[in-house]
């Protein structure tokens, strides 16, 4: 697991597994947001286990997905409700970091 902070509220990692939740919770992180679609590919772990056990943590969790058509609207309102409600610092993730920097970054516009 490669977290990459982006500032004081928000990093970004690459897929986590179950096991990296531990870890995600031990580093301060009070919530995540996944933004990848589910079976984007076969060795993802589905965002439904993900939550399962994030929720047992004691973590919010969300999932605001950025698929082939790219960071949308719709996704980008979606992060702000995010970042709106849930506590931070706040975790975003998809298949290597990409999606879940850009979409914040589209977000600064909104929330000032």
């Amino acid at each position: 697991m490669d977290i990459r902070p982006i500032d004081d509220e928000y990093s970004v990692s690459g897929q986590i597994t179950v096991e990296d939740l531990d870890q995600i919770k031990a580093l301060g992180f009070k919530s995540i947001v996944c933004h990848r679609p589910d079976g984007e590919s076969p060795d993802q772990t589905p965002f439904g286990v993900i939550e399962a056990r994030a929720k047992e943590l004691g973590l919010e969790v969300t999932q605001v997905p950025v698929g082939p058509m790219g960071v949308t609207e719709e996704a980008v309102q979606g992060m702000v409700d995010a970042l709106d409600e849930f506590p931070r610092p706040m975790l975003g993730y998809c298949r290597s970091g990409a999606r879940s920097t850009a979409i914040y970054q589209k977000t600064h516009h909104i929330r000032g």
